[in-house]
C-alpha cells in the first residue's frame, strides 16, 4: 500500500463509501484499502456498500477461544457444522439467510431495544402460522442475491444470473403482502426496505430470454422483439435456414440420390455430401469439389455459396449485437446496486427470523425476559440445544439455574461425565441465542444482558508458540479476570487441573477469592477440589450446585440433575470403568484410593512421586551445577563453551 500513489488514494469513487466515517485516520485507511484493490484487482468496486465504524460496544464481546469452546458455528473436535449451534438453527432457505444467521451468532446484541424487537418479530411469526409457511415457500424462489448483484458490478453475470434476478424481484410483492397480512408494527418497518423495483423486472423480462444460454457470447441471449435490427437478423438466419433445407430436398430429386445431405461445420461452411458410389449421377459443371473424405466427397454450388454468405454474416452481426445489448442491459442493473443489496439485506433477516421461528416452535423453546438493569438470572429447566437435538427430548434431562443479583459465583462439583460442562455450556448459549433475537429452550427465562462472555473449558497445547495445557488456561484465566465487569458472563472449568494437586487448589481458591473482592460478574466454576466448596460458608456472594450421582451394589449411576449443595465424590474410578480399562487396573487403582483416604495423603512410602509445587521454595540441597547455571551469560557462550560446561557437569555428577 505504501508504494500506491497520492492521486490514486484519494480516487473520486472513494469519496462517497468513506462518507459516513469521522475519524480522519479510518478514512485514509479505507481509501488506501479501495486503492489497493483496484491496483490489483484491476475491476469495479461499485457494489462495495458505505464503509461504517464498527462499534463494538453494540455487541457481545467474545474472543475466539470463547466462540471456539462453545462451538458456535463448528465443532471443536470435527471442526464441521454439523453439532454446532449454527446446525441447530440453520433452517434457512437461502444462502444469504444462512450467511446472516452466521454473522448473528458471532455477533449477538447487547442493546436491550434491539433484542426485543427481534423477539417481537419471531413471536409475531410464531402466532402466525400460514404466514411463516407462505414465507418458506417464497423464500425457496428466492436465488443469491447478494452474489447476483456483486457479479453484476464486476461484469461476470450471465444471462442465467439476470434470470434469477428477475424471478426473485418477482418475489418481492409476494414477501409484502405477507409482511401486510401480520398486522405488526415491527414487520411493517422491516417491509418498508423490501423494495419492489418493476422496471428492472419489466426489463430484464422484455430483454433475456427464458432459455438463454451460461455463456453470453454464443448468441440466443435476447429476447425476440426487443431490438429490430436483432430480429431482422434472426429472421435471416431462420430463412436461410429453412431455404438450405427447401435446397436439400431439391438436390435430392433432381440427382435421385436419396442419401444427399447438406450440411455445415466452421472450416468448409455450407456443403453439399454425397458418397463415392454416386458420384457419377452428378452434373460436374454444377458442382465446386471442396473437400474428398475416404467415402465420399463435398462440393457446393453457387446459390448455396451465396446463401452462405448471408446466412453468416447475419450469424456474425447478430452474435456481435446480442452481446452488446446484453452488456448493456447489465449496466441498467448496475443502476440498482444500492436497492438490490438493501433488499437481499431485508430478505436474509426475514429468512433467520423464519429460521428462529421453526427453530422455536420445533423444540419448545419460549421467549425470555430480558433486562440490562436487573441481573437476575433465572432459567427454568433449561437444555441444551444441541444435545438435546441430538438426544431427543424424551431422553435429555433438564436443569434449572438460578442466580439472584446478589449471587456472583456458582460452583459446581460432581464426577467426570455427569454434566458439568454441558451445564455451563448450556447458559452461555442459552444467553447467545437470547441475545441473538431466538427464543431460549426452557419452560421459562429471565436473563440479563450480557456485553462480555469469558470461558476456560477443555484442555488445549498451543504447540506452535510452545505453550503448555497449564500455561493456555492461566493465560485465558488471566484475560477473563483482567477484562471482565458487572455484565460479564464468566465460565471457568476445572480451573488449576493442569498443574499439582495443592499449587492447583491453591490457584482455584485464590481465583474464587480474587472474583468475589473485585468482579460483579457471574461466575460458573466447576471444580474437582471438593475442598473448595466451604468458601460458601465465607463468601455470600458464592453458593454450591452438584450434579446428582446414585451408587448401587457398586455400580454408579449419573443422573445428570444439578441439585442445591457440595458434591461428596468424585467417582473417578466408576468413570475409568465405564470407559472399559482393565478389571486388575480398576482393582488396584480403588486398593490405593483406600490407603490414601485411610492415610489423609500419601505417606513417604507411597508409590507417588511427588510433584514438584510452582510456589515451593528453592531446596538447600540443591546440586552445586544448579547454582552454577543460574549464573550463566548464555547470550555471551560458543557452543563449545557450552558443550565444555555440560561435560563438566556431567562428570560431577557420575563422581569422577
Amino acid at each position: 500500500i505504501s508504494t500506491i500513489e497520492k492521486d490514486e488514494i484519494n480516487a473520486e469513487d472513494c469519496t462517497d463509501l468513506v462518507s459516513e466515517l469521522e475519524d480522519e485516520a479510518s478514512i485514509r485507511c479505507v481509501q488506501n484499502l479501495l486503492s489497493y484493490l483496484k491496483l490489483t484487482q484491476k475491476r469495479s468496486f461499485s457494489h462495495l456498500q458505505k464503509a461504517q465504524a464498527y462499534q463494538s460496544e453494540f455487541y457481545l464481546s467474545m474472543n475466539y477461544e470463547t466462540k471456539r469452546n462453545l462451538e458456535l458455528t463448528t465443532t471443536i473436535r470435527a471442526n464441521q457444522k454439523h453439532g454446532s449451534l449454527f446446525w441447530f438453527l440453520d433452517e434457512t432457505q437461502t444462502a444469504m439467510g444462512g450467511r446472516l444467521l452466521k454473522q448473528w451468532l458471532e455477533k449477538p446484541l447487547v442493546l436491550e431495544g434491539a433484542i426485543q424487537k427481534r423477539h417481537a418479530l419471531v413471536e409475531t411469526l410464531n402466532q402466525h402460522y400460514f404466514e411463516r409457511t407462505d414465507f418458506i415457500e417464497t423464500l425457496k424462489r428466492v436465488y443469491d442475491l447478494e452474489r447476483i448483484v456483486g457479479k453484476v458490478s464486476f461484469g461476470t453475470a450471465n444471462a442465467r444470473d439476470l434470470l434469477q434476478l428477475k424471478q426473485t424481484l418477482g418475489q418481492v410483492p409476494i414477501f409484502k403482502s405477507i409482511v401486510d397480512s401480520l398486522d405488526s408494527e415491527e414487520w411493517s418497518a422491516l417491509g418498508e426496505n423490501l423494495f419492489d423495483i418493476p422496471e428492472l423486472y419489466d426489463l430484464i423480462d422484455r430483454a433475456i430470454d427464458e432459455d438463454a444460454p451460461l455463456t453470453i457470447s454464443d448468441g440466443n441471449i435476447i429476447r425476440s422483439g426487443y431490438n429490430a435490427t436483432l430480429d431482422t437478423y434472426l429472421d435471416t438466419m431462420k430463412h436461410g435456414k429453412e431455404w438450405i433445407a427447401q435446397l436439400q430436398q431439391q438436390e435430392r430429386e433432381q440427382t435421385g440420390i436419396s442419401s444427399l445431405k447438406i450440411s455445415f461445420n466452421k472450416v468448409f461452411g455450407y456443403y453439399i455430401e454425397v458418397t463415392k458410389s454416386n458420384l457419377s449421377k452428378l452434373d460436374s459443371s454444377r458442382y465446386e469439389r471442396k473437400q474428398t473424405l475416404a467415402n465420399a466427397e463435398r462440393f457446393i454450388t453457387p446459390e448455396l455459396k451465396e446463401k452462405e454468405t448471408l446466412i453468416l454474416e447475419a450469424e456474425e452481426k447478430s452474435s456481435a449485437l446480442e452481446y452488446q445489448l446484453f452488456v448493456e442491459v447489465r449496466e441498467q442493473v448496475k443502476h440498482y446496486t444500492a436497492q438490490l443489496q438493501q433488499l437481499a439485506k431485508t430478505v436474509a433477516t426475514i429468512d433467520v427470523l423464519q429460521a428462529f421461528s421453526v427453530v422455536s416452535e420445533r423444540y419448545h423453546l419460549v421467549k425470555p425476559t430480558i433486562s440490562m438493569k436487573n441481573r437476575r438470572l433465572w432459567i427454568e429447566d433449561g437444555r441444551h440445544p444441541v444435545v438435546e437435538k441430538v438426544m431427543g427430548q424424551s431422553t435429555y434431562v433438564p436443569n434449572s439455574i438460578s442466580m439472584s443479583p446478589e449471587e456472583h459465583i456458582l460452583l459446581i462439583t460432581g464426577p467426570n461425565m455427569s454434566g458439568k460442562s454441558t451445564y455451563m455450556r448450556q447458559l452461555a448459549l442459552c444467553v447467545i441465542l437470547a441475545q441473538i433475537g431466538c427464543f431460549v429452550p426452557a419452560k421459562s427465562a429471565t436473563i440479563p444482558v450480557f456485553t462480555k462472555i469469558f470461558t476456560r473449558i477443555g484442555a488445549a497445547d498451543d504447540l506452535i508458540s510452545g505453550q503448555s495445557t497449564f500455561m493456555v488456561e492461566m493465560m485465558e484465566t488471566n484475560h477473563a479476570l483482567r477484562n471482565a465487569d458487572e455484565t460479564s458472563l464468566l465460565l471457568f472449568d476445572e480451573i488449576g487441573r493442569g498443574t499439582a494437586t495443592y499449587d492447583g487448589m491453591a490457584l482455584a481458591e485464590a481465583i474464587i477469592t480474587y472474583i468475589h473482592e473485585h468482579l460483579t460478574a457471574k461466575v460458573l466454576f466447576s471444580t474437582h477440589y471438593h475442598e473448595l466448596t466451604r468458601l460458601s460458608e465465607k463468601y455470600a456472594d458464592l453458593r454450591n450446585v452438584h450434579v446428582g450421582v446414585v451408587e448401587e451394589n457398586g455400580e454408579v449411576v449419573f443422573l445428570h440433575k444439578v441439585l442445591e449443595g457440595p458434591a461428596d465424590k468424585s467417582y473417578g474410578i466408576h468413570v475409568a470403568k465405564l470407559a472399559g480399562l482393565p478389571r486388575e487396573l480398576l482393582e488396584n487403582a480403588s486398593t490405593i484410593l483406600n490407603h490414601l483416604e485411610a492415610k489423609g495423603a500419601a505417606s513417604d512410602n507411597s508409590t507417588f512421586v511427588e510433584q514438584v509445587s510452582l510456589f515451593e521454595e528453592e531446596r538447600e540441597s540443591m546440586p552445586e551445577w544448579v547454582h552454577e547455571l543460574k549464573g550463566l551469560n548464555l547470550m555471551s557462550m560458543t557452543p563449545m563453551d557450552a558443550m565444555n560446561i555440560l561435560y563438566k557437569w556431567q562428570q560431577m555428577e557420575k563422581g569422577e
